[in-house]
């Protein structure tokens, strides 16, 4: 790994355009104290304090890629709502491109709501209806995509298995993606797992790689690899970045190539939203026309910074730079 080529890379990175789509969500944080037990049910009572919200889904990969200079284009549904109506004030605020949002009238802005208290998580409730999107919202997304893709630099795919991301638009992305020389991460989700075929890059956590690919048991040492490999092969993709939360990442590329990437963070808080975060760094550094080794160095960096935070968060260019010198 050559430090000083990364600080290049990163110096690169602001400004670059790059397209996500995909499953849309608002996260909302309850913080509060716990100091009693209801009387009414075995249950702590939690004293709230405060409420914040955040963009989830393929949301936070935009922002994640906004907090790092980079323009983003997000593209995906949302419902008719307050929810939704915040979210998009949000993304407008912070300089995100909402055109390639659209309203589903049917079903509700997926809201997930994390109670949290002395910073343990107490309770978790979604709001959510699933299942495919109308055909009338998926017919918009594939006319933006085609009217779009050529104004950026790399498409990033986020699929929460929310009903956005279904074989058409899967499909007609990377058919544009390939036609115009884009590069394509993918974050996955197991139920597509087998779909994500000819993609410059797919990013499964190891729990993903190992259902995706039909295994019982999570793989260790050479199973661990073979399994990196038969995805690769499987999905004819151009690479495949298995992230491991505080053991690291693993790239496996073309002609046996297998390149273990330690974890930098010298402490493990919360891994939540880190795999947006390495798909937004990633696909950053790619649209910037590094290779595929150096941007997965990079995108450890990043990861590295953001478990060591409290719920769904971000870095910065500045904390990257300041964690690679370190």
């Amino acid at each position: 790994m050559n430090k000083k080529k990364l600080m290049q890379i990163i110096n690169r990175l602001k400004n670059t355009k790059v397209m996500v789509i995909g499953d849309i969500m608002v996260d909302k944080f309850v913080w509060g104290k716990v100091s009693r037990i209801s009387p009414e049910a075995p249950v702590p009572i939690v004293e709230i304090e405060k409420e914040t919200h955040t963009p989830g889904g393929a949301g936070n990969v935009a922002v994640n890629i906004n907090a790092l200079g980079g323009n983003v284009v997000l593209v995906g549904a949302i419902g008719n709502d307050f929810v939704g109506n915040k979210l998009i004030e949000d993304m407008k605020h912070k300089g995100v491109d909402t055109t390639g949002v659209f309203r589903d009238e049917m079903r509700p802005t997926i809201l997930k709501t994390r109670i949290i208290a002395q910073h343990q998580q107490v309770v978790r409730t979604d709001r959510e209806i699933k299942g495919k999107i109308p055909t009338t919202i998926v017919n918009k997304i594939l006319y933006f995509l085609e009217k779009n893709i050529t104004k950026v630099k790399a498409v990033v795919i986020s699929d929460y298995g929310k009903g956005v991301i279904c074989s058409n638009i899967l499909k007609e992305t990377v058919k544009l993606a390939h036609k115009y020389g884009k590069p394509v991460v993918v974050d996955p989700k197991i139920e597509h797992f087998l779909q994500y075929k000819n993609v410059t890059c797919i990013t499964p956590n190891l729990q993903e790689a190992t259902v995706g690919m039909r295994e019982h048991d999570v793989p260790e040492g050479r199973a661990f690899v073979h399994l990196g490999q038969r995805i690769l092969k499987k999905l004819k993709c151009g690479s495949v970045l298995i992230t491991q939360g505080e053991n690291g990442m693993t790239l496996f590329e073309p002609k046996d190539r297998v390149t273990h990437i330690p974890t930098v963070a010298k402490e493990v808080f919360d891994v939540s939203g880190a795999g947006d975060t390495v798909v937004a760094v990633l696909t950053l550094a790619l649209a910037t026309k590094a290779n595929i080794l150096d941007a997965a160095y990079l995108a450890n960096y990043a990861a590295g910074i953001v478990i060591g935070k409290l719920g769904t968060a971000t870095t910065t260019l500045d904390e990257i730079k300041e964690k690679i010198v370190d």
